[in-house]
C-alpha cells in the first residue's frame, strides 16, 4: 500500500489565518481601545502588535494547522 502524496496550499492556508485574524484583531481593539483613550494611533499599534503576532505564532497558526489539515493538505492526483 502506497500512501497518497499531499501538497500543502498556501491560498487555502491564507484564506483560514484570515478567518481567525479578522475576529481576533477586532476583539483586541475592542479590548484596548476603552484602555487606551487618547494615546495616539501608533502607540495604540506598539500595545496591539505583540499581542496579535504572539497569539498567531502560539495559538491560531498551530490550531489552524491542526485542526485543517486535510483542508490544507490535499491529495495530489
Amino acid at each position: 500500500m502506497t500512501a497518497s502524496q499531499t501538497r500543502f496550499s498556501r491560498p487555502r492556508f491564507a484564506l483560514m489565518v484570515l478567518i481567525g485574524v479578522y475576529p481576533l484583531i477586532t476583539a483586541l481593539l475592542y479590548l484596548v481601545m476603552p484602555l487606551t483613550d487618547g494615546w495616539t494611533i501608533w502607540q495604540r499599534t506598539l500595545l496591539i502588535a505583540p499581542l496579535m503576532v504572539a497569539t498567531m505564532i502560539w495559538g491560531l497558526i498551530p490550531a489552524v494547522q491542526r485542526l485543517f489539515r486535510g483542508f490544507l493538505n490535499p491529495a495530489v492526483h
